[in-house]
């Protein structure tokens, strides 16, 4: 069982600013209703077909992965903080105007609005583990998760709540939830550290360079895009077969719920039993777990088996997950740190957008299919991770890196 008074003094070491801005994460959780309701929106609100309310939500689901390859880059640029609370705020407007906003108008403010929303999930991680020790970053990257998703349970039904008075509410609730979490920026984040003048002498590496000499971030960079669109399966690839089972949609939504519960629950005490092994191994172990739960799966799919399924992949989540956010944070150099987040994010988010064609795909060929492809990459990424030159990190002098890169 979790050593509870050993994670609550854990939690009590770290620095209050980042405790205050982890309240300010759950608050901007919870609200964060916007995209969930969104198709649901267009359709009942709006009055849009099915297929034009997709290609609108798809539109801002593009936006948000853009959001979260390019925040790092402004954010090395002109702050990290700074450019977090533009991002807040921008989100924030666009998505209180959404209601009042015309249909003709929407795809542009959507584009706007979701690459402005993927701003803050990089740029947070990069202000708070560019803040803390070393060794505290893996309990800061999981409860970062832990506030995100405790604010993504109670988050949907509330949301259902507003929704069933005015879908106005839902937008305007989004955009009070990040306002919320700009103060809270602005009010507790460390300052932005001071950008170095460029010395004389060659220009600095490129990100992508300075990966070259750092083959356990790159590694987890490659593999986390195989291991998220295995995992992502849990939101295609299950309500898919619990369907075809004849399980009621209220299971699908309790397997959801389980998930974040677990995470909640056990993915800080997880972290620091964790904290002395390497992170290659531990990032391994997750990977093994998530290809192992889709095995489990394919013995016999059930609907008490998708429980099992939740419960396995659950511990591979809460090993790999917040492990290799900090390994990427430990790795980058001075004044790349933004922008290894930035590429950590839109990798690990990458399955969104590549499982439900894939999923779709194997699941209309075969069941079987999907679940062992599920299973057996996760396992290769896992063997890939493990590799014995892998394992010590690299030591490459930061001030080689130092100097604020001035990339055209």
């Amino acid at each position: 069982m979790p050593d509870v008074p050993g994670v609550w003094q854990s939690v009590r070491s770290l620095p209050g600013w980042l405790r205050a801005l982890l309240i300010g994460q759950f608050v901007n959780a919870a609200g964060a209703l916007a995209w969930v309701y969104l198709t649901l929106y267009l359709v009942s609100s709006r009055h849009l077909p099915a297929t034009h309310a997709g290609v609108l939500t798809g539109i801002n689901g593009a936006g948000i992965i853009a959001g979260n390859f390019v925040a790092g880059w402004i954010g090395d640029r002109v702050g990290a903080r700074r450019t977090l609370v533009a991002g807040l705020l921008g989100w924030a407007v666009c998505s209180a105007v959404v209601p009042v906003t015309p249909v003709a108008a929407l795809p542009p403010l959507l584009l706007v609005a979701g690459t402005l929303g993927g701003f803050p999930r990089p740029l947070m991680l990069a202000v708070a583990l560019g803040a803390v020790p070393a060794d505290q970053r893996r309990t800061a990257a999981a409860l970062y998760r832990v506030a995100f998703n405790a604010g993504a349970i109670i988050g949907p039904p509330l949301g259902a709540l507003a929704a069933s008075w005015t879908f106005a509410a839902v937008f305007v609730t989004d955009a009070v939830s990040s306002a919320v979490l700009a103060v809270a920026v602005l009010r507790w984040a460390p300052p932005d550290r001071a950008r170095a003048s460029r010395p004389p002498g060659p220009r600095p590496d490129s990100v992508f360079r300075t990966l070259r000499a750092r083959p356990l971030a790159l590694a987890v960079l490659l593999t986390v895009v195989v291991v998220d669109t295995s995992y992502r399966q849990l939101y295609v690839g299950v309500p898919l077969e619990l369907h075809r089972l004849g399980a009621p949609t209220v299971v699908y939504g309790l397997t959801v719920t389980a998930n974040c519960v677990i995470i909640v629950a056990a993915e800080v005490w997880m972290s620091l039993r964790m904290a002395g092994h390497a992170p290659g191994r531990v990032i391994a172990l997750g990977y093994a777990f998530v290809g192992a739960s889709w095995l489990i799966f394919a013995g016999r799919p059930a609907v008490a088996s998708a429980f099992v399924l939740v419960a396995v992949i659950s511990v591979g989540e809460m090993l790999y997950k917040p492990t290799a956010t900090a390994a990427v944070a430990d790795a980058a150099p001075a004044g790349y740190e933004a922008r290894y987040q930035s590429l950590y994010a839109g990798a690990s988010i990458s399955g969104s957008v590549i499982a439900p064609p894939v999923g779709g795909a194997l699941f209309g060929a075969h069941p079987l299919v999907l679940w062992l492809g599920s299973g057996l990459l996760p396992i290769a990424a896992a063997v890939l991770i493990a590799a014995p030159r892998l394992r010590a990190p690299s030591v490459v002098p930061d001030e080689v890196f130092a100097a604020v890169p001035e990339e055209p």
